[in-house]
């Protein structure tokens, strides 16, 4: 018996120091050098926390670019972060989609149905993605320049001085910062 015990108290001893301990020092060590120190991104605007840039948002007013939808049970709640679990075929996500698309066609009559961005009508894998694609966000650029009484021009401009490249150029696709976007988008005016 002696035989298995000790062996495997000493891998268990083991696997706590490397796994526990220095693992754990390694990402922190990752997220000294990252921005911040690994504290997230606040964003900040005179004085005020606006919010997260790392989190969605919900932006339901006309005024504003609508960002993707959430999929965690609270909205945009990060304790319930999770995806919907839902496959492509199941009836209810297909409900689902379809009252996003309703709703998005309601608020955008202009647009047509195929020209909807599918990160707009379906959530992300952990439900708080704070981005959206270029094209969802040129998809509402008319109507958010018709209740701000802007120019389109003006609007799709601010949306192309948003875009985020890739990292590095290669990883990922461009993407723009809701959040960030519909701060800047507030600013414009002043």
């Amino acid at each position: 018996m002696k035989q298995h015990i000790f062996p495997a108290l000493r891998l268990t001893s083991i696997s706590i120091v490397v796994f526990c301990g220095l693992y754990s020092l390694v990402i922190l060590g990752f997220a000294q050098i990252a921005p911040n120190k690994g504290e997230g991104q606040t964003v900040i605007v005179n004085g005020s926390v606006k919010g997260f840039a790392l989190e969605g948002q919900n932006f339901t007013q006309d005024k504003y670019f609508n960002g993707r939808p959430s999929a965690a049970g609270k909205g945009y709640d990060a304790s319930s972060s999770s995806g919907s679990n839902l496959g492509p075929t199941n009836p209810a996500y297909l409900k689902q989609v379809q009252d996003r698309i309703d709703t998005f066609l309601l608020h955008n009559p202009t647009v047509n149905k195929a020209a909807i961005p599918a990160d707009l009508v379906t959530s992300s894998g952990s439900g708080l993605d704070p981005n959206i694609s270029v094209q969802g966000a040129l998809v509402q650029a008319n109507r958010v320049a018709k209740v701000r009484n802007l120019s389109p021009e003006q609007v799709v401009s601010l949306v192309n001085k948003q875009i985020e490249k890739p990292l590095l150029g290669l990883f990922g696709t461009e993407k723009v910062n809701v959040l960030k976007l519909n701060i800047a988008l507030d600013e414009l005016k002043k």
